[in-house]
C-alpha cells in the first residue's frame, strides 16, 4: 500500500518518528508520500527525506491555511524548493473555508498560481477542500480545464461532487474520515470507480477507527483499506493491488 498523504515531519512525531516509519513498512505501506505545509516545513521534511529518498515522496506547496496577505513572499520560498529535483506534485495547495472565510481571495489566487506551476512541470496537484469542494472544481473547469490531474485528498464530499471530480481526471484520497460512524462517505462512494481512489491517513490527523481521537500514523491506512473492501465488498488484496496502481500512476512512481 501507499500512504499518499502524510505529515510524518510534523512535531507529534518528534519523539518516536523513527518506530512509526518502523510500523508503516511493518503494516506493507511500501512509500510514504509527503505534503508540504509551509515555509517552515520544509526542513523538517527534507531531513525525512535524506534519511529514506526511495521510501518517501516529496511534494512542495503552501497550504491555504497559511496564506495570509504576505502570500507571495511564501510561494516564492516554496517555488525555490519545487524547483530542485525529486518533487513529485504540487502540495498541499487549496482553499479552506472553514476556518477562515476572510482570506479567501488570498487563497484562491495562492492555489491557482501553484496550479500553473503544476501545469509548468507537469506535475499532480495534491488539494486541500475544507468547505470548498464546489468552489475548487470550478476555478479548475475555469482556468485549467484537461490541463490537470491530482488527487482531491481527505475527500469527504458528495456522490455529485466525486462524479464530477473524476470525470475532469482526478482522484478522491480516502482517509480514516470513511470508517467513522456518523460518516455518509460509504453512501456517496457507491458507483465510483476503484479505480479513481488512493489511500491516505493525512497523519497525525483524522486517525481512523479504532484509533479515533488519537495521533494517526501511516500504518492505520490499513484500516482504511479494509472499510473499502467492505465498500466495494471486494477482497482487502484487491484494494491494496489496485489503489497502490492507482497512486503510482498518479504521482508517476
Amino acid at each position: 500500500m501507499i500512504d499518499t498523504h502524510a505529515h510524518l515531519y510534523a512535531d507529534a512525531f518528534d519523539e518516536d518518528r523513527a518506530q512509526v516509519i518502523k510500523r508503516a513498512k511493518d503494516f506493507g505501506i511500501t512509500k510514504i508520500l509527503l505534503p508540504n505545509i509551509d515555509s517552515k516545513s520544509i526542513q523538517g521534511m527534507n531531513a525525512l527525506l535524506a534519511e529514506d529518498p526511495t521510501y518517501f515522496g516529496k511534494m512542495m506547496g503552501l497550504h491555504p491555511c497559511s496564506v495570509d496577505q504576505d502570500f507571495e513572499v511564501e510561494l516564492d520560498t516554496i517555488k525555490k524548493e519545487l524547483d530542485k529535483v525529486g518533487c513529485i506534485a504540487v502540495g498541499e495547495i487549496g482553499i479552506d473555508l472553514y476556518w477562515d472565510k476572510t482570506k479567501k481571495d488570498f487563497q484562491e489566487k495562492a492555489f491557482l498560481i501553484q496550479c500553473g506551476w503544476a501545469v509548468e512541470k507537469n506535475l499532480p496537484i495534491a488539494i486541500h477542500s475544507r468547505d470548498s469542494t464546489d468552489l475548487i472544481i470550478s476555478l479548475l473547469v475555469k482556468h485549467y480545464a484537461d490541463k490537470l490531474s491530482g488527487v482531491f485528498h481527505c475527500f469527504g464530499g458528495t456522490h455529485q461532487q466525486a462524479l464530477h471530480i473524476i470525470d475532469m481526471g482526478f482522484y478522491l484520497g480516502i482517509g480514516g474520515i470513511l470508517t467513522f460512524k456518523n460518516s455518509n462517505l460509504r453512501d456517496e462512494l457507491v458507483g465510483i470507480p476503484l479505480e479513481r481512489l488512493v489511500l491516505e491517513t493525512d497523519a497525525p490527523y483524522l486517525a481512523p477507527v479504532p484509533y479515533r481521537g488519537k495521533r494517526n500514523e501511516s500504518a492505520y491506512v490499513n484500516e482504511v483499506a479494509k472499510e473499502l473492501a467492505k465498500v466495494y465488498s471486494v477482497s482487502l488484496e484487491e484494494v491494496k493491488d489496485i489503489t497502490t496502481r492507482n497512486a503510482s500512476i498518479l504521482f508517476k512512481l
